[in-house]
């Protein structure tokens, strides 16, 4: 009798391990249900040379559009202008992913 429950015991465990292994790559293999995301990029090259590299590989030099905006006597370049232009993707569906150096990346869901 306890022979029969040793082979019932494997066999439920096979039976488990099993369709477990089979959920996980379903789970997997959404592809179109899956989210995919776009990138863009903030290059920081100074106030006039600051420049967003779009998904589709353009760039788009936004220091001209700096020329619309007052900023403060003692804000820093930099931090004022990178943050005027993340706002600004961000009313487009962008999200922050992460900064270097002279970088800022940022995302957004594609929609299909």
């Amino acid at each position: 009798m306890t022979r029969n429950r040793l082979v019932i015991t494997i066999v439920l465990l096979m039976v488990v391990s099993t369709s477990s292994i089979l959920f996980l790559r379903g789970a997997d293999s959404q592809g179109e249900h899956a989210r995919k995301f776009e990138y863009a990029t903030i290059r920081w090259s100074g106030r006039d040379n600051t420049h967003v590299v779009r998904p589709s590989g353009e760039v788009e030099f936004v220091g001209p559009q700096f020329e619309k905006i007052k900023k403060p006597n003692r804000a820093d370049d930099r931090s004022f202008y990178m943050n005027v232009v993340m706002n600004a993707l961000s009313k487009e569906g962008y999200e922050f992913v992460g900064i270097s150096n002279d970088d800022i990346v940022m995302k957004r869901p594609v929609v299909r």
